[in-house]
């Protein structure tokens, strides 16, 4: 079994002071440098890939007057402070990052691709990883997104919910719910 840690969005814009951020955002990346440290210890995952809102043009997913569902105020903009990782995410054991949404909404870090043009879910393959981890903001949008994508897969999914923030208790509740139909083992 080869495991890798998805850290999912964990981004300035996400985070309070934020475009879009959510409350425990900055405890969530600085709880993920924890575990991180935690694991170099005892080498829990063999890879850790990180998936990042990276929008230049993202059409009608920016909104001035946004659902908060499809639409959204302006974040995460390519070159900005905002899609920046959070200062309190150690980044040192990232292997690859994964941007998502140049052009178009995106959600799911499988939605992304590193540098090289290469996607997470053939990342995760050429590196023989067959179980993921997945942790990030926010629980109810791209942590779901990216761990249902990842079950569709065919990979062992598990969504570590300590290390995961949320935007609003209603719509984390149902994605919880989706994410155990889906057979995603979801871990306090």
């Amino acid at each position: 079994m080869t495991r890798a840690l998805i850290v999912v969005d964990v981004q300035n814009d996400f985070c309070e002071g934020g475009s879009l951020g959510v409350d425990g955002g900055a405890a969530v990346a600085a709880a993920i440098s924890a575990a991180l440290q935690a694991a170099e210890q005892g080498r829990h995952w063999d890879h850790v890939v990180a998936s990042r809102d990276h929008h230049a043009d993202p059409g009608a997913h920016f909104s001035d007057a946004p659902d908060f569902v499809d639409t959204w105020p302006p974040h995460c903009r390519t070159g900005s402070p905002g899609a920046s990782f959070h200062p309190e995410l150690d980044v040192a054991r990232i292997e690859a990052v994964f941007d998502k949404g140049l052009h178009e909404a995106a959600y799911s870090g499988f939605e992304g691709v590193e540098p090289g043009g290469t996607s997470l879910g053939a990342w995760l393959r050429a590196h023989d990883v067959d179980t993921v981890d997945v942790v990030g903001i926010a629980t109810d949008h791209c942590v779901r997104a990216t761990a249902l994508d990842a079950a569709a897969a065919g990979f062992t999914t598990t969504v570590l919910l300590n290390l995961c923030a949320g935007v609003a208790p209603e719509t984390t509740a149902k994605a919880l719910e989706q994410m155990r139909t889906a057979g995603i083992k979801l871990v306090h």
